[in-house]
């Protein structure tokens, strides 16, 4: 047997391989379906908001000790970490979900609709499930489960991440995430590649969405306090009116987008969400302060992007004679999808979806914390549809509202993606 018969025979093999743990994976999926269903619809029913999900992470690691995955409960606060051995040597890939609700109170109409309410920056509030965290912490638990199944043919090790907190978290004075603390915590040290999933309520089940390079945005908080000198109303050249000064610094801004940042390659956005000052109709203040977000797509964009804003402030309130404090407050980072990784599971989402089914997505201006994994490792996030068939997504409730709804037909294809890129991933490595 010559030399390029054996790299065939080789090769062969390895499809095979790889056409056989796909069949199985498909099968498990079809078996489990209806039960994530039901995890998902109990996790919909009992929300709890960011660092407060101890009873969806004990369902989480009673759920992984009884596959007999290793589990690390009260990582980053509430996260449970799960590690299953492989059969056979190889890398470690991790899976994330995310765990954490929204103080929205739920207007949808369904048996397992949240009636949960509880306190949040001082006030009385439902708490929902509406962005989907309920659907990426079931889809997991049912991966965990297929994979657990067939451990001895996986050539490597899976860590399953179920994180706190993505919104962020719900504590007086403190600003941080849960992927943050997660890392900080060490649970990428040994991880070769991370994956993750983003159900859609906009995009139509039994679809997949992905880009390479940078996907969502970096997110940052801006907070300006302009210093004038107060005056009355009828006299306004006695002193420094604080309110024009900011009329003008929030128009500056919008020359940052219009001539500073190549939008060509990336656009950004800088919105003041918020402006506060005064207290009567014939008196010019003292200060007035603003607060804003800003959204970039890498390091770069962002540091230009904040370079101008403090720049276009300081300067403008001096011009009036007045003063701006410029505080930025750095967030989360952009997700960007590894080129080589997200190149190398390109074959794996199609196998995964089917023709006609993945979709090359839009740069997308939210944010989402799986960047602090992707600063450590390569990783790929993806978009998963909820939409119903037929939907239109111009009329279908968006995240984070009361009316949020997800299609539960696509849950099928997460559990069938996540478990490739697994196998997949190892396979090739």
């Amino acid at each position: 047997m010559n030399k390029l018969t054996i790299v065939l025979f080789l090769i062969s093999g390895m499809a095979f391989s790889q056409s056989k743990l796909r069949s199985d994976i498909d099968q498990r999926a079809a078996e489990i379906e209806d039960k994530v269903i039901e995890w998902r619809r109990d996790i919909h029913q009992n929300p709890e908001l960011g660092n407060q999900e101890f009873r969806t992470a004990k369902k989480v690691a009673d759920h992984l000790r009884s596959l007999g995955i290793e589990v690390t409960e009260e990582v980053a606060v509430t996260g449970v970490v799960g590690v299953l051995q492989g059969g056979k040597p190889g890398p470690t890939v991790a899976l994330r979900a995310d765990m954490d609700a929204l103080p929205v109170t739920e207007r949808v109409d369904l048996p397992f609709k949240s009636t949960v309410t509880a306190t949040y920056n001082g006030q009385e509030t439902g708490v929902m499930h509406a962005c989907g965290h309920d659907t990426h912490v079931a889809i997991l638990m049912g991966v965990a489960e297929i994979l657990a199944g067939m451990k001895d043919d996986l050539a490597g090790n899976v860590k399953f991440l179920f994180q706190p907190a993505e919104e962020g978290i719900n504590e007086p004075g403190v600003t941080t995430w849960g992927a943050k603390q997660m890392v900080e915590e060490g649970v990428m040290e040994d991880v070769d590649a991370v994956f993750g999933l983003h159900i859609g309520s906009q995009m139509e089940v039994g679809k997949i969405g992905y880009r390479s390079g940078p996907a969502l945005a970096g997110v940052d908080e801006l907070e300006i306090t302009v210093h004038g000198t107060q005056a009355h109303g009828a006299s306004p050249w006695s002193g420094v009116d604080p309110i024009v000064t900011s009329a003008q610094i929030i128009n500056g801004f919008q020359t940052i987008i219009a001539r500073n940042v190549n939008i060509t390659e990336a656009p950004a956005i800088v919105t003041v969400g918020a402006i506060h000052g005064g207290i009567r109709h014939n008196i010019i203040p003292e200060k007035v302060d603003m607060i804003g977000t800003i959204r970039t797509f890498g390091d770069e964009q962002q540091a230009l992007v904040h370079k101008r804003i403090t720049e276009i402030a300081t300067h403008i309130a001096e011009s009036a004679g007045a003063k701006a404090d410029v505080r930025i407050k750095k967030m989360y980072p952009s997700t960007i999808n590894d080129p080589e990784l997200t190149e190398m599971m390109g074959p794996t989402i199609l196998a995964a979806a089917g023709d006609g089914n993945v979709l090359t997505n839009p740069l997308i201006t939210g944010a989402e914390d799986f960047s602090f994994y992707q600063r450590e490792k390569p990783g790929l996030f993806i978009s998963l549809g909820g939409m119903k068939k037929g939907g239109d997504p111009t009329k279908t409730p968006s995240h984070h509202t009361p009316d949020f709804y997800i299609d539960e037909s696509g849950f099928i294809l997460g559990l069938r993606v996540m478990s490739y890129f697994v196998v997949d991933y190892m396979g090739m490595n």
